[in-house]
């Protein structure tokens, strides 16, 4: 899940449920040496494991051209490059076959709307790695408003969270010799001016909060040491992180310090000169700023002075001095109803453009503020499927009224379309082709009834005129966490590994995630965590009471919270399911605070040292409830050594457990580059989709 205006990802997984008060009651965790994530003996371990998972798979019929065809999907030419406006020109990053780690190039917005754009390399990532003999993955790139002529560039080593940041000079295509360069770490940057950054990193023993992200926010002036710059605002150990940004819009300019006091509460500050003064929004909800106007997403029901409330999932505006002054008048501009509710917001220079879902499938509405007043349109947008808006400039301070619109669905592939905020005309750009035979397949949407009665979508991707005689191998996926919402997108990968072998592919949208807003999630937050797992549950049952499939037949893949999915699926309804692929997982809820970004999440799931909140956490924690004796479906574990944001102890000792009770039917594979995405590149990412749809493949009997 990421957090609003906090530039690290904070997206994350969280693995199996279950409960074994044997080993629960138990103070000793015999795999905890698995933790250490470098250590020769867990990567012995490691290896060992690998070679008997690749043994096994790899080996299997098909795989290698499986392999091959992912690949030239990820690295095929056709793809559409996504932009981003800095200046005169529009940038991208790509990898493919020839440039592995990637180039980050550009071209003029007349030359990208043509069919093969000429490109000039502004950064040749493998051969900067080569030059410095590091294992350089790109992260991103923030760069100076208006004229854009320096940025800060995101390296990391490996693909972990932690990154090298330096100062790069767009016109000379180098780096800045003595320039801005903050050493390894989880750090946050943004330009204060030209000759000025915000930063917070690691200053020292107690600069970083529990869960591993800055406590203290600094404004360091060029030419001077990263020990001289001044302190802006310094948070507490327990916050999740600090950090700052700059917005500017319509003339306004607003230095916004950001305390993230957990995963979804914040303090808002200005900075004014040396002062901070406080925006007196509701602490769980996120702010915006447009011209004069304080926009307030709402997370939870607001009640103000004089009796109003507003709801949940609500987009209000108010002139931003007079709520400072205490004044309590808001225009809504968006208030949800039991289907819908807002997915995406982007400011434009007159126009807010709100991307909204009614029933999981996109939205999109237009307000501008004249004369006092916000007026709103509908968009004329193709009602299929998902919409994506994007912002056609990287800064705020140069943006105009164009923007980009992705649509995509299971079955179309995207298309990216140029916008004009006021008018509905728009520009095809890019069309990227299909990747898989989507001939004869066809999308519907059904609900299933959860066990307190609640009524939970999902779509299901399948052969037209198939026959609901539970034969069907079929593939269900989740996540069900930190607001995120699951929405139709095509997938090459689904497509080339599943469907055109004839699988059914299912897509669930289970409550904790933001399909329908802040109560959808709310509904399942900390000890209503349950809810996610039975409306899960529901869906797979549905899939079998219609006859799409069996249990022998029905597989189920997650990763990060959906990791947390897979694993307490596994231990809760072993009986359900006949394959489980559960990646870059959170197994080990006992632990999950003490380890890497553990603690930043407790405002999800609850803190395991509070004895009341382990209460509940302790029933569906899938390390301390795997159980000798079980039956257990066929399972694979993936995860990265690189991945510093959900340590692999998690999937690790889960592993160990489940092997020490004898349990043979279970296979793991640990990327060792990667970070929390699990691959570090095209070639990585096409092996280990591989792995896994060949291991579902036959586990579920595919044919």
């Amino acid at each position: 899940m990421q957090k609003p205006r906090f530039k690290t990802a904070l997206f994350f997984c969280i693995a199996m449920m279950t409960s074994l008060s044997a080993f629960a009651a138990s103070p000793n965790d015999p795999f905890l040496w698995l933790e250490d994530v470098s250590g020769t003996r867990s990567l012995d371990w490691v290896k060992a494991q690998n070679a008997l998972t690749s043994k096994r798979f790899e080996s299997q019929s098909g795989f290698d051209t499986l392999r091959q065809d992912l690949l030239a999907v990820l690295d095929s030419p056709t793809r559409i490059p996504y932009v981003t406006r800095l200046g005169d020109f529009y940038y991208n990053f790509w990898r493919d076959a020839t440039h592995p780690r990637g180039l980050w190039r550009r071209t003029t917005p007349e030359a990208y709307r043509q069919a093969q754009p000429e490109w000039e390399t502004v950064l040749d990532l493998d051969e900067l790695a080569q030059r410095e003999n590091e294992n350089w993955v790109w992260k991103h790139a923030q760069c100076q408003p208006h004229a854009g002529a320096r940025c800060l560039i995101s390296l990391s080593r490996g693909g972990g969270d932690a990154v090298v940041i330096r100062e790069f000079d767009l016109g000379s295509k180098a780096f800045v010799p003595d320039g801005f360069m903050v050493p390894e770490g989880k750090s946050e940057v943004s330009w204060q001016s030209e000759n000025a950054i915000f930063v917070g990193t690691y200053f020292g023993d107690g600069s970083l909060t529990d869960s591993g992200y800055p406590r203290i926010v600094k404004l360091w002036q060029r030419g001077t040491p990263l020990s001289a710059a001044r302190t802006v605002l310094e948070g507490t150990a327990s916050d999740v992180a600090v950090s700052a940004s700059v917005q500017e819009h319509q003339g306004t300019r607003h230095e916004i310090i950001q305390r993230a006091t957990s995963f979804y509460t914040n303090e808002y500050y200005l900075h004014e000169g040396e002062q901070l003064v406080r925006v007196q929004a509701p602490e769980d909800a996120v702010i915006d700023f447009f011209g004069s106007q304080l926009l307030i997403r709402l997370r939870k029901d607001y009640a103000v002075a004089g009796g109003a409330t507003y709801k949940a999932g609500s987009l209000l505006a108010t002139d931003f001095a007079a709520f400072q002054g205490g004044e309590r008048k808001f225009q809504v501009l968006f208030e949800p109803n039991a289907d819908t509710a807002i997915e995406s917001l982007l400011l434009t220079r007159d126009h807010v453009v709100l991307n909204t879902l009614d029933k999981v499938k996109g939205r999109l509405m237009e307000y501008s503020f004249e004369a006092g007043r916000w007026t709103s349109r509908k968009v004329d947008a193709p009602a299929f499927g998902s919409l994506e808006i994007i912002s056609e400039s990287q800064t705020e301070s140069d943006a105009g009224n164009d923007y980009f619109l992705k649509l995509t669905d299971f079955l179309t592939p995207d298309s990216l379309y140029a916008m004009h905020a006021g008018q509905d005309s728009r520009e095809l750009l890019k069309q990227r082709p299909a990747f898989f035979n989507a001939q004869g397949l066809e999308v519907v949407q059904y609900e299933a009834k959860s066990k307190d009665g609640t009524q939970v979508p999902y779509f299901i991707v399948k052969p037209k005129g198939m026959k609901f005689d539970g034969k069907q191998p079929t593939l269900l996926y989740g996540y069900g966490g930190f607001e995120v919402s699951l929405t139709p997108a095509y997938s090459a990968g689904v497509g080339k590994a599943w469907l055109e072998k004839g699988g059914v592919y299912v897509l669930a949208n289970i409550r904790g995630g933001g399909e329908f807003g802040p109560r959808w999630h709310e509904a399942a937050l900390k000890e209503k965590r349950q809810n996610a797992y039975d409306d899960f549950i529901a869906v797979a049952q549905d899939l079998i009471a219609r006859k799409i499939t069996t249990p022998k037949k029905l597989g189920i893949m997650g990763g990060s919270n959906g990791g947390l999915l897979m694993g307490v699926m596994l231990t809760e309804r072993p009986d359900l399911f006949g394959a489980v692929v559960c990646q870059v997982p959170l197994l080990d809820m006992r632990r999950y605070n003490k380890l890497l970004a553990g603690a930043s999440w407790m405002g999800e799931y609850g803190n395991p040292d509070d004895p009341a909140e382990w209460a509940y956490i302790k029933r569906y924690s899938p390390y301390q409830n795997v159980r000798k004796g079980v039956h257990y479906p066929n399972t694979l574990f993936v995860t990265s050594t690189r991945d510093d944001r959900v340590h692999p102890g998690h999937a690790r000792k889960m592993m160990a457990r489940m092997n020490a009770f004898g349990i043979k039917n279970i296979w793991y594979y640990e990327n060792t580059e990667g970070g929390h995405a699990g691959a570090a590149n095209n070639q990585q990412t096409a092996h280990m989709n591989a792995l896994a749809y060949t291991f579902l493949w036959e586990m579920l009997g595919g044919h």
